[in-house]
Order: C-alpha cells, then structure tokens, then sequence
C-alpha cells in the first residue's frame, strides 16, 4: 500500500520536529519535506507533490491565508490542512473558502492529528471539534449563506441518521461514532455516505452545519 505523504510548512522548528517524530511513527506517512514559511513552502511543495500539506496560519513573510490558496491553486491534487493556534471564526471561513481541506488546533491530542490526515488525504473535510459551532456562528455573524437542503427533508433521516449528524457536528471521527454507537465502522461509513446523499451534501462540514441549522445538536 502506498503510503501518505505529508508536507509540513511552519515557522517554530521545535514544533514541526515533534509532529515529524510523530507522523514517523505511523507506518502508513511519509514525511516528504519541511519548510519554515509560506514561499518556500509552496517552492518546494510544487517539486514534491504530497498528497497532504500540514500549513500554518500565522507565519513571517507569506501567512497562511496566503499560502493556501496559491498551494490550492498550484497543486490542486494535494490536500491542505491548515494547523494552527487561531480560534478565529473568520481565519476558519477564509481559509476552508480559500480551499482547505480542513482546519485543526494545535491543542488536538496526537490520534485526532493523525486520524485527521488519513481521512483528508482520502477527500474528506475534518475539523478540530471547538471548531464546528465556531464556523456556523461565524458565517451567521457575516451574513454569509451556507446551501442546506429545505428543512423539510430532515424527514428522510433515521434516527440512526441522525445520531450520527449530531456526532458530527461534534467532529467525531467515524471510529470514535462507531465505538460511541457499538456499531461496526464500516457501517458509520454508509450511514455517513447515504446521509450526504439524502441532504444532497458534499462533506462531513456541510453535514454538520446543517445538524446545527436544524437543532438536531444545539448551538452555543
């Protein structure tokens, strides 16, 4: 099996040293390449294609608002992941609108980091779970719309269904859904493919939202 490789773009060295030794634990990642800022970031990411990028926020020179979209725009088969101590509702809505495939906090224990790479490097959205709420209320604060089906088609949600929506909104993986609801993760998988089908949704971020939207988790 090939295995994921990851690009690491951020200025404290200490830090990118322990998530290295980290992501080098896993046999499954392959660290193909560092760098201490946004432009040599994007530099030597375009010679190393990785299938991930994990990109600070806030960096000297290029930040990573910056950074992501012209990472999106140059490598557009790659995933970015932007990880960063910014609870920011705004620096959240810009960088997933700028085209990142998720938005984690430093903060995030070790098996949510790299639970998270797996599921981006496979085209999922993911998100530090503080991060979800953050998100909506940020959106409704700027008046900004999310496209969520009428409130009406919540009826062709199971209760199972919606077990899983309101642990998603959470930000539960599907193994931590699957142990929470003692089902098989294989079986949160479909539950999770036929509920974006039904709400005619692209991702896990969309599907939470609409969980929030429609109370099937309450706001804070």
């Amino acid at each position: 099996m090939s295995k994921i490789r990851i690009f690491l773009i951020d200025d404290h060295n200490l830090f990118r040293s322990g998530v290295k030794a980290l992501l080098a634990r896993q046999s499954d990642f392959e660290v193909v390449g560092e760098a201490a800022d946004g432009l040599e970031g994007l530099k030597r990411a375009k010679g190393l294609k990785p299938d991930v990028v994990l990109l600070d926020l806030n960096m000297p020179g290029i930040s990573g608002r910056e950074a992501v979209k012209m990472l999106v725009e140059e490598l557009p088969q790659t995933q970015v992941l932007m990880l960063t101590v910014s609870e920011d509702a705004e620096d959240l809505i810009d960088t997933l609108k700028s085209g990142a495939r998720g938005y984690l906090l430093k903060n995030i224990d070790a098996d949510y980091l790299v639970d998270s790479i797996r599921r981006a490097a496979r085209g999922e959205a993911v998100m530090s779970p503080q991060m979800t709420h953050k998100l909506v209320q940020g959106l409704q604060a700027n008046g900004r719309e999310v496209e969520l089906p009428r409130s009406g088609e919540k009826d062709k949600i199971s209760p199972r269904e919606r077990d899983i929506l309101a642990l998603l909104a959470r930000g539960a993986s599907n193994k931590e859904m699957a142990r929470e609801l003692q089902l098989a993760e294989s079986t949160i998988k479909i539950h999770v493919q036929n509920i974006l089908r039904k709400l005619n949704l692209s991702s896990r971020v969309q599907a939470a939202v609409y969980a929030v939207e429609h109370g099937i988790v309450e706001k804070h």
